[in-house]
């Protein structure tokens, strides 16, 4: 696993993934479907001080957010894959400007927010292009889920050359076995870490 001693905040950015009310509010698709873990939900609230630290140093917030585009009727543009597994979803759900859309009311508002369509949040976004345009090379990742997003997310960024810190607590799945995997799975690509060692590393530019 890789080791820093420094995270310079000026270079960073805090990316969560689909921390949205769809997922995480009693309100949104997944809670009325019963669909829920308290790992999950105890995510935001374990996150916001590390985003307001980073902040306060001269970092950045992005917000990835998972989004079902309507189609036709405004049923959504969903894959089937992804239908078959969580069939409840249906119109209105994960749909841009929509209240399960938007970012938890802990969180809100990001710096930034990228709508995202498929497991990784690089995967035909502009989340590359706000990382150079700010000349970013580091991304402090959490969010859900460990396995699903999370990790397609940290792959990709490794592939683009983007240095990551995977926040080991900042990050959660359905199942704390398949959590605690992935971690393990993960440990070759970045450094990892609490998002209370995430806070106390950061720095300006030197």
């Amino acid at each position: 696993m890789a080791r820093i001693d420094r995270i310079d905040a000026k270079r960073s950015a805090l990316l969560t993934i689909d921390l949205q009310n769809d997922f995480l509010h009693a309100q949104g698709a997944y809670g009325r479907a019963g669909q829920g873990a308290q790992a999950i939900t105890a995510l935001p609230a374990r996150i916001a001080p590390l985003r307001d630290a980073l902040r306060a140093a001269g970092g950045t917030y992005i917000s990835a957010q998972f989004t079902l585009v309507p189609g036709p009727g405004g049923e959504p543009l969903i894959a089937p894959h992804l239908k078959q597994l969580r069939p409840f979803l249906g119109k209105g759900d994960f749909a841009p400007g929509a209240f399960g859309h938007q970012l938890v009311d802990d969180l809100a508002p990001a710096d930034y927010t990228v709508e995202k369509v498929a497991y990784s949040a690089f995967y035909q976004t502009r989340l590359e292009y706000i990382l150079r345009a700010l000349d970013i090379d580091m991304l402090l990742i959490g969010g859900i889920v460990t396995n699903g997003g999370v990790a397609s997310t940290l792959r990709d960024a490794h592939l683009r050359n983007i240095d990551t810190v995977l926040l080991t607590d900042g990050c959660a799945a359905f199942k704390d076995e398949v959590h605690d995997a992935t971690l393990i799975s993960l440990g070759s690509l970045g450094a990892q870490m609490t998002c209370a060692q995430a806070t106390d590393m950061l720095g300006g530019a030197a």
